[in-house]
């Protein structure tokens, strides 16, 4: 037997190792120069590989058909991707929100780890390789044709070449025409965790400032879509930071964003605490009365935003003047017009319709001697190290599963 795996990055290189234990001739085909080139920039170059949240709550955090991933997390789960790093050396921590990070903080400690693997496990690598057609015979693959005209005869074939995010990495969407032509259905690709691009004026005079312990709601009209704690940064035209990108895997046009920037105080507790600080600097100017509330950069947007005049004393600040404040403060809203592209995604939303592959063994139910992994697939999840856990188990069910 011989299986062919097409692409060498996370999926594709746990594909090798879930393939090795069935057959001794395994060939990866990686059209870059080096195994793993997306890696190198994931978690800005730290590799945040998985998240160390219990192996059941996985699914709670894929955005796209969790449930269609039930086996590949049950074959290869979080545990399994941290042991596989220590066996070969790797020793690794756990930080906030558990995602999980190589101790050195750096990716290619896990990418060595992964080529080490290999090396143990005797897989032919060939990098440089672009595949540009899939050799179909009577409704089974029956190899694969390389740019230089080579056909490379295979039983099986794991296609796992990413989806269409960071396309200077390889992944630039080529495959999909391949698949569509092999009659599979692709559902349109979208970037997925991007940057929101916001239509206010002010953005800009914030650009860098990050927040912490803020809430970030997407709302599709008085519906609430995405809500969740945690960190943001503001850009120079919108908002980005594990918030913002996990609000736009669910973003639609017309959506809009609020950032709730005192989340642990109710509207009452908080206007008893403006009213403290204005009682403390009863004679100051409102321009001047917010410096122990807020971020300084942000001061001059929420005093414009208010509606009430800078000079003003804030003994003259009048209870529906500061009602208007607090609320202002509980939903800061931003009109959302637009997410960033593939250059800027790092993952791609959409993928071969996962009605057209087995759940149980990844493989195609329209070709025979198919299977596909990681970002190929029309499955995505939210920031944190969840995607990367998707080709990691993906990858590994597609090897372990590919002659089933």
């Amino acid at each position: 037997m011989k299986t062919v795996i097409v692409g060498g990055g996370a999926a594709g290189m746990a594909a090798a190792i879930g393939a090795s234990e069935y057959d001794p001739d395994i060939l990866i085909l990686e059209r870059n120069e080096k195994l793993g080139k997306k890696i190198y920039i994931t978690g800005k170059g730290r590799c945040n590989l998985t998240n160390d949240c219990p192996a059941d709550d996985l699914m709670k955090s894929v955005v796209r058909n969790p449930k269609f991933l039930y086996s590949a997390f049950s074959a290869f789960d979080n545990s399994d991707i941290v042991e596989l790093m220590h066996e070969q050396g790797i020793e690794t921590k756990v930080e906030r929100g558990g995602r999980v990070f190589p101790v050195s903080d750096h990716a290619s400690d896990v990418i060595r780890a992964l080529k080490k693997k290999l090396d143990q496990l005797g897989t032919e690598v060939r990098l440089n390789t672009l595949v540009t057609k899939l050799d179909i015979s009577d409704g089974r693959i029956i190899g694969v044709v390389t740019s230089s005209g080579e056909t490379i005869k295979a039983d099986h074939v794991i296609i796992a070449c990413g989806g269409a995010s960071y396309p200077t990495t390889g992944s630039d969407g080529m495959m999909y025409d391949l698949l569509r032509r092999a009659g599979h259905t692709v559902k349109e690709p979208r970037p997925a965790l991007v940057p929101l691009i916001c239509a206010e004026d002010w953005i800009g005079s914030v650009q860098g400032l990050s927040l912490k312990n803020v809430t970030l709601t997407l709302l599709r009209g008085k519906r609430k879509v995405y809500d969740e704690l945690g960190e943001m940064l503001f850009t120079h035209n919108g908002v980005s930071g594990p918030l913002a990108l996990s609000a736009s895997s669910y973003y639609e046009p017309g959506d809009e964003v609020t950032i709730d920037l005192k989340p642990a105080l109710t509207a009452d507790k908080l206007d008893e605490r403006i009213l403290r600080d204005f009682r403390e600097y009863n004679n100051r100017d409102y321009s001047n009365s917010l410096g122990d509330l807020l971020p300084r950069s942000l001061i001059p947007v929420i005093i414009r935003l208010s509606g009430i005049a800078p000079e003003k004393k804030v003994h003259q600040i009048t209870a529906e003047e500061r009602k208007k404040l607090v609320s202002l403060l509980k939903s800061l809203r931003l009109t959302v017009t637009g997410a960033g592209g593939f250059n800027e995604a790092i993952i791609t939303r959409g993928g071969v319709d996962v009605k057209e592959i087995d759940s149980s063994t990844m493989q195609s139910r329209i070709v025979q001697g198919l299977s596909f992994a990681g970002e190929i697939i029309d499955v995505d999840a939210l920031t944190g190290g969840y995607n990367l856990q998707i080709a990691w188990s993906t990858g590994y069910l597609a090897g372990s599963r590919a002659y089933w």
